[in-house]
Formats: structure tokens, sequence, C-alpha cells
């Protein structure tokens, strides 16, 4: 698989990495299957999906467990990036960011995911009564210490964002600008697709022109964007998208033109093609420094979103996807 690299620290990675969220949490949890998702993890790593994303609330703490039955047989061949800052309740998410917190979860972490250093350690939010740059000086004393080899900063959600007033994220770019005169940023975490592509305005241009690495996530649109999901089926009440706006039967059906797009410019490049790819091979297309992060659990759909970096889109395509409607149905 072609290779890209993540921030100033020159990280090298598959140009797909692999979100490992569903197969522990927020997407039907009655098809979570602990061997399906081995085999999909060993899957990723043969195919040179290198970038394995989670988090310690995914589970919580079983994401980070089920990643660390696979390092221990394949470390060397993985690019480990996890995250700390958010606390999982049973009906609340909560933030942690102090430095005593920062450090005991990092070691929890490690140990979870049976490794001596994470390769990228990311704030997965700030916390409001801890002043970030307190929280990003523990983060950058676990680079110091050996137990982490990089740190990135998960975007403001898009409710939070917009809440704000202003440019979705102005908010993050205010954190970075902060967090960057404590210890460098060397990759972002944000959501960037063609039917979220609110990135491209500001915090993508940020990162560029600072060297920052950008891992895009939700690239596949919750999965909408890869056009096997049926308007008005439905969802598991476990399942994040029951409470998405853009999810109701009606919304799902009022956007089935962005898939259509995609169906088209998929058609033109061969009949083996998906729309999921398009949709990869157009967020490859942002920037030689973004490396899309879809989630999977399943062997055939890493198998397919592996694909995407060989998809070479022309000028024609990706101005028919910029001339795409924007999606209907908001967080405001």
């Amino acid at each position: 698989m072609e290779r890209r690299t993540i921030g100033a620290a020159t990280l090298e990675v598959g140009a797909v990495g692999l979100g490992c969220m569903p197969m522990s949490w927020a997407y039907s949890g009655s098809r979570q299957r602990g061997e399906e998702s081995l085999r999909t993890l060993h899957r990723a790593l043969d195919l040179g999906v290198s970038l394995l994303d989670t988090a310690d609330m995914y589970g919580p703490f079983t994401n980070e467990l089920l990643m660390g039955r696979v390092l221990r047989e394949r470390r060397p061949e993985a690019f480990v990036s996890t995250k700390v800052g958010l606390l999982a309740g049973e009906q609340h998410i909560v933030a942690n960011g102090r430095p005593g917190y920062v450090r005991r979860a990092c070691d929890a972490s490690l140990r979870r995911l049976q490794t001596d250093v994470i390769d990228l350690y990311q704030l997965h939010r700030a916390d409001p009564e801890v002043p970030v740059e307190e929280t990003w000086g523990a983060m950058a004393e676990l680079v110091r210490a050996g137990k982490v080899r990089a740190l990135g900063l998960c975007a403001l959600g898009a409710r939070g964002g917009r809440r704000t007033g202003g440019r979705l994220h102005d908010g993050t770019i205010r954190q970075l600008e902060r967090v960057q005169q404590v210890f460098p940023v060397s990759a972002v975490e944000a959501e960037l697709s063609v039917w979220s592509a609110e990135a491209l305005d500001a915090l993508l241009p940020w990162c560029a022109a600072r060297g920052v690495g950008f891992l895009a996530a939700m690239p596949l649109g919750n999965g909408f964007l890869t056009g096997t999901l049926t308007p008005g089926e439905g969802f598991e009440p476990d399942d994040l998208r029951a409470r998405h706006p853009r999810f109701t039967a009606e919304m799902m059906a009022a956007n089935q033109p962005v898939v259509a797009g995609l169906r088209r410019v998929a058609r033109r490049h061969g009949e083996e093609v998906t729309p999921a790819q398009v949709a990869l091979a157009w967020v490859l297309a942002q920037g030689r420094q973004v490396v899309p992060v879809p989630g999977a659990k399943q062997e055939r759909w890493v198998r397919e979103n592996a694909g995407a970096p060989g998809l070479r889109l022309t000028p024609g395509d990706l101005a028919e996807l910029a001339g795409l409607p924007g999606a209907r149905g908001s967080w405001d």
C-alpha cells in the first residue's frame, strides 16, 4: 500500500488506516464479534493498513484489550493510535484532563495494548476545568519518558463547534495554537468526507501550513457513503446513528443524490470500484498529509477500503464530487 507521513516527526503509515471503535462500541452491539474483529485486524495488517486507531473509552477499555491481542503478535507492523481525556459512564461522557489522570491512563493503555510505546497519543477532548496547556504538558512528559512517540489532538465535535458561532473548527484551532506552544502537534483527527467537508475551510490548511498530519475521521459518513444502508431500515438502540439527524429515514432518502454521485464516478473507473472507494479516494486527494481512518469490523470492508489508494480520481471526477448537493440534516 502507498505510505504517507504524519507530522514533522515523519511517522510513516499506510495511506488508509482502520478505525477500531465499531468493533467494541457505538455501532450495533449485536454485531460485535471478538473473533471476527481479530481476523479483521490481522487482515488490515496483511494489507498494509498499519494505522490502528482506538481510544481507552471505546468499550470502555475493551477495544484496547482487543487490539492488544493482535499487537502481542504483530507490534512491529502496526502504528498504534489511542486517545485519552474522556471517561464513559452508563449514560454520560465526561472529560478528565488532570495531569495525574493522564499519566495513569497512559500506563493503563500500555498494559491493555500489550506494548511498550504508543505511536500517537491523542487528546480526545480538553477538560473545561483544566487549562489545556497542563494536560498537554503531562502528555509531553510521556514522550520524554519514552512511553509515547508523538501527540495528536481530536477536533471538537460538530455539535460543540457549531454552538460557539463562526466557523466549525475555530475552537479547535484556538486549542491547537495554545498546545503548540507547549509541545509540537504531530496530528489532528477530525471528520472529513464528501458530505462533511468543513475541515477544508480552515483546519486542514492550518495543518498543511505547519506540517501537521490530518487523520480523517468518518470518511465514509458513518457508513452512509458506502451506499449499503437502506433508508427506513432503522438502527439498533445502542447504535449512535439511531440518534443522528442525518440518519432519519427522511434525511437518508433526501441525501441519496450524494451516494448516486459517488456511484457515477465509481462506474467510470470499472465495475469493481465501489462508492466507498471513491469516497476514500476523494479524502486522499485533499493532501499528502491526509490519512482517512474508516471504521470497520469485517474483513471484507477492510479489503475494500485498502483498495482506495490505487484509485486515481481525475480533475473531472473531483469537480463532479465538489458539485454534489450538500448533505441535509445536521446538528443545527
